[in-house]
């Protein structure tokens, strides 16, 4: 896709994200109905509500195919958003902030643009990467009553070393019934590193690889849903963007390496050796 598309999709995805977060935020710290998609998986009327307004509006300006967490759907030629309008569902429950509405534009498996928005921090990331190899990210934060708008490009870390590294990761909805639960993985690298952290959405988290905050972000048995917005980003921020053996096949195998490319070999070396 050329520069010039990925700008005017951008900008309809912007506009639809910023519609779909002032009717998820009259929702937010409030009581809302919640139902179970399985014994740990939330969803709300927010959630619905959100995937059907961002499905009009992007179905009905752009030429791309639509797959929802929610509504599901299929890509249409290898081309589509994929949608997830309130990522980190649990934490919007319990009035905890870190949650976003994330879209992914992916064209023959590769993300190549993204936008994560999370209102109740006002921040926004978004990225692309055209066919030419031109990208951009670029990450916003809103005016607040102590804090003025800010925008800059995104850029992430520098650390080199496991040592130093300040990481996140996610534990998967299965993890009660389920050996492949991230525990051993995630025991022991937090021997070994800084720091983890384990906030409840993996398409911030990819974000907060794309911008800096953290060196490095792991997590098995994600959906493309949830990280194809903010691996897009992350891949025009100038990370690396793995699965957990060094390929490509991250979206279809559901296991997702970021990091700030320095840190890359030596998280996937201890990913290998703890499954």
């Amino acid at each position: 896709m050329t520069p010039d598309e990925l700008a005017r999709a951008l900008g309809v995805v912007r506009a639809a994200a910023m519609e779909a977060a002032k009717l998820v935020s009259n929702g937010f710290r409030r009581h809302v109905a919640v139902e179970h998609k399985g014994a740990i998986d939330l969803v709300t009327e927010y959630d619905r509500a959100s995937e059907a307004l961002l499905r009009q509006r992007l179905t009905s300006e752009l030429p791309y195919a639509f797959v929802g967490e929610e509504g599901g759907g299929d890509l249409e030629n290898g081309v589509g958003f994929y949608v997830d309008p309130i990522d980190g569902t649990t934490n919007f429950v319990h009035g905890h902030p870190f949650w976003c509405i994330s879209i992914g534009l992916v064209a023959r498996g590769a993300p190549v643009l993204g936008l994560v928005l999370a209102p109740a921090l006002g921040v926004e990331w978004s990225g692309w990467t055209a066919a030419n190899g031109e990208r951009s990210a670029r990450r916003h934060t809103f005016a607040s009553a102590f804090l003025p708008a800010t925008e800059s490009a995104c850029a992430p870390s520098r650390t080199a070393a496991i040592a130093e590294a300040y990481l996140a990761t996610g534990f998967p909805y299965d993890r009660r019934t389920s050996d492949d639960d991230n525990f051993a993985a995630f025991t022991t690298i937090k021997k070994k590193c800084l720091a983890i952290r384990r906030c409840g959405s993996a398409a911030m988290d990819v974000c907060l690889v794309a911008d800096g905050t953290y060196d490095g972000y792991w997590e098995r048995k994600v959906n493309p849903y949830d990280v194809a917005g903010g691996a897009a980003i992350a891949r025009a921020a100038g990370c690396t963007v793995t699965d957990f053996t060094g390929g490509a096949a991250f979206l279809e195998r559901g296991r997702i390496v970021v990091t700030n490319g320095a840190l890359h070999g030596a998280l996937v070396a201890e990913l290998a050796h703890t499954g």
